[in-house]
């Protein structure tokens, strides 16, 4: 069975007397290279264990169960679970899950199916949920500083690729951009015209890669501190660094703020965006020594 053959997804969806449910951002792709592409760039090991989010009606899940030792797939749309046991039924190193990934307690979710295994992730995501599924992967799975996973391969809204993927030389660079670059260096790998959906998005997808750090090269006073210093640079993306730090650094005063962004070296009129997440680091580091004396 093709599943990325449109008249095969609309015949499976309608024996099944099921419709695409935009609350859940269902596109399913209709390209097989695609499909094939991101199975390929998953990982590199045959002999890896593969988490997907999101698996539809079990295109790109087939594909990871040719290529990986074993995969455990989480599908919150109950409706699409028939589907899903009868499209990979002839596998017997897939596991599917009905559950809303947001609400699992991942570090037990991940001991459970996969106990001390490495796992890397993959995923086409909705776009009304990328960045949220991406910090909670990121987050929630760091154990003694060091996640739990390998590398995250995930389809995601071009715009999102490309802030994902920016420098701090570049306009789209943000907060998720240096959060994200703390824990591993992001790739875009390829584009998806809208074409290659059904049904088909109003935007261009991009695949990315987040090659997750086995011992982090950044080390910090307090974690809670970066984010909070990274939040606080760009909550007020209009302002320069130091006046929008001031609105939400309550416990230092604006003029030493200004001082230790003199201290990292920069001139305290310096956007957020132009500091890498080694900058952000001492940046907090300070802050923190402020916040605790």
């Amino acid at each position: 069975m093709n599943l990325c053959d449109i008249k095969t997804i609309k015949q499976t969806m309608a024996m099944f007397s099921l419709n695409f449910r935009k609350e859940f951002g269902q596109n399913f792709l209709t390209d097989n290279m695609t499909v094939e592409d991101i199975a390929d760039n998953c990982c590199d090991n045959p002999s890896s264990t593969i988490l997907e989010i999101g698996p539809g009606i079990g295109a790109l899940t087939c594909q990871l169960c040719e290529r990986y030792d074993k995969v455990v797939a989480v599908e919150i749309d109950r409706t699409l679970i028939p589907i899903l046991a009868e499209t990979l039924e002839e596998y017997d190193n897939i596991k599917v899950l009905n559950e809303d990934f947001m609400k699992l307690d991942l570090k037990s979710f991940i001991k459970e199916n996969y106990g001390d295994t490495p796992v890397s992730v993959c995923a086409n995501l909705p776009y009304y949920i990328t960045t949220p599924i991406i910090m909670k992967l990121l987050e929630e799975s760091r154990v003694d500083g060091k996640s739990m996973f390998t590398s995250l391969t995930v389809m995601v809204q071009k715009e999102v690729a490309d802030r994902l993927c920016a420098t701090e030389k570049d306009s789209e660079y943000g907060a998720i951009t240096a959060s994200l670059n703390y824990y591993g260096k992001v790739k875009k790998l390829f584009t998806v015209a809208p074409g290659n959906f059904l049904p088909a998005p109003s935007v261009t997808s991009a695949v990315i890669r987040i090659e997750l750090y086995e011992s982090n090269p950044y080390t910090v006073k307090s974690e809670k501190m970066l984010f909070d210093t990274i939040s606080g640079a760009f909550a007020q993306r209009r302002k320069t660094m130091l006046n929008s730090l001031a609105s939400s650094m309550s416990f230092v005063s604006k003029e030493r703020i200004g001082q230790i962004i003199n201290e990292i070296g920069f001139d305290s009129n310096i956007r957020g965006e132009k500091l890498s997440i080694s900058d952000f680091c001492a940046l907090a580091d300070k802050l923190y020594e402020e916040k605790t004396k």
